[in-house]
């Protein structure tokens, strides 16, 4: 761990900056989200419907809002869409724990979901543009403080919410207040290409223009497409896997913790070992080669769950209790082992394959896909789940991930292998409209 602040140092101080405010963003967003259904049909007594309706459009105006945020940063700047993105979420939290009407409750989720697609897209290109050369290194880093703040969020918001959880929304929205006047005063402005002359032509061009530009940069979607199935198989860690803990070993104070082990297994490994990992594939492979291999990696994950299916059922209590808590920890690690190895090449060829112009609004179409993949896929992951234990043939699911990985895997080494990985070729800019 020291050695990984040490390379953070190694950095200008709006990269330290970036990757600080994702920690905490991070801290103040998982303290509060993981309780947040719980006080819903709890205290407030909603309906289940309800409850899914407010959380479902939270997510919904987050990744349908993302291309929106992305073209705001390219426009305007990154730093407005950051600091507009914590005091929109300020607001949101806060209300989150001051109201008890429904539409007020749903007009919350709402903002806090607009904030993420305000500052993700922003922060993101913000921290390419400023690492330069390094970007790999830098996003390697900005995932162990990514990991850092999901680790430790649930631990702070479960002791708050221990409290009340109005303690835990007004915290979390004190935590944003404070992180929001940090960047007005402590983060410079930022475009994605600064002229001293005004404008880059980018920026000149209408808003439909530019998504039309994106929508015909058929390498950019294609990878977009093939990345679907890595964000369908890491959100597994918070779906699938603690479902078959609790499936095996119960509800009770066991599964519980057995499903605390999943999180920190896929935290912990990533905050000790990422950077490692990243310098080691560096070192030794092309980035559209990393990126296979960690999908690949993330497919292997549920080998350990389809070989367990094949195992007797337990006869004794340990034997049960082993056969709920390993295989699905070693997926967990294994996935945290995949997305460790493609992550950063991940975020570096978004950059490459834009070309340096309009990053943010790519990297803002870039996570509408996923986030539209990822709804789908945990849709049909739910469906493969309930029909496996309805025809008692409890290794469909995982059969049926592990055929992702390997089609993901494919379809990026493909990818890698025709070429379409490379940088396009610079188009007629000037030079002061790329160079940033």
């Amino acid at each position: 761990m020291k050695g990984t602040l040490a390379q953070v140092r190694t950095y200008e101080r709006s990269v330290r900056l970036l990757m600080v405010n994702q920690f905490t963003i991070n801290l103040g967003f998982y303290m509060l989200m993981p309780y947040l259904a719980t006080h819903l049909a709890g205290p407030l007594g909603l309906a289940g419907w309800t409850v899914g309706l407010i959380l479902g459009v939270r997510n919904f105006s987050q990744q349908g809002m993302f291309l929106i945020g992305g073209t705001l940063a390219d426009r305007l700047g990154y730093k407005p869409m950051i600091v507009a993105g914590l005091v929109l979420r300020v607001a949101g939290f806060a209300t989150l724990g001051l109201v008890d009407s429904v539409p007020a409750l749903i007009a919350a989720s709402a903002a806090t979901g607009l904030a993420g697609a305000l500052f993700n897209p922003a922060s993101r290109a913000y921290l390419a543009a400023d690492a330069g050369e390094r970007r790999v290194e830098a996003f390697a880093l900005f995932n162990v403080f990514y990991q850092a703040g999901i680790l430790l969020g649930p631990l702070v918001g479960m002791v708050l919410t221990g409290v009340d959880f109005r303690v835990t929304c007004l915290v979390a929205a004190g935590i944003f207040a404070v992180l929001s006047l940090v960047q007005i005063r402590a983060l410079p402005q930022r475009r994605g290409a600064d002229s001293p002359e005004g404008p880059a032509p980018e920026q000149r061009e209408g808003v439909l223009a530019q998504w039309r530009g994106i929508l015909r940069n058929r390498p950019f979607l294609l990878f977009s497409v093939a990345m679907i199935g890595s964000y369908v198989m890491s959100f597994q860690v918070y779906m699938a896997l603690p479902l078959e803990v609790r499936r095996i070993g119960g509800e009770g104070r066991f599964g519980t913790a057995a499903v605390a082990v999943l999180f920190a297994v896929s935290g912990l490994s990533t905050i000790l070992f990422q950077t490692r990992v990243t310098a080691w594939c560096k070192a030794r492979m092309e980035p559209g080669r990393a990126l296979a291999w960690g999908l690949f990696a993330m497919g292997a994950a549920f080998l350990p769950l389809l070989a367990a299916t094949a195992l007797p059922a337990p006869e004794s209590v340990t034997a049960t209790r082993l056969l709920a808590a390993v295989p699905p920890a070693l997926s967990a690690l294994l996935l945290a082992v995949g997305t460790m190895i493609a992550y950063p090449f991940e975020m570096d060829t978004i950059v490459r394959l834009s070309g340096d112009r309009l990053v943010a609004t790519h990297y803002g179409l870039y996570n509408t896909v996923c986030g539209v993949g990822i709804a789908l896929g945990n849709l049909l992951t739910g469906a493969a789940l309930d029909a496996a234990r309805a025809a008692g043939m409890s290794a469909l699911p995982w059969l049926a991930l592990f055929a992702l990985g390997l089609g993901c895997t494919a379809a990026l080494y493909g990818l890698h292998r025709t070429g379409r990985l490379a940088a396009p070729e610079p188009g007629p800019l000037p030079r002061e409209a790329v160079s940033a």
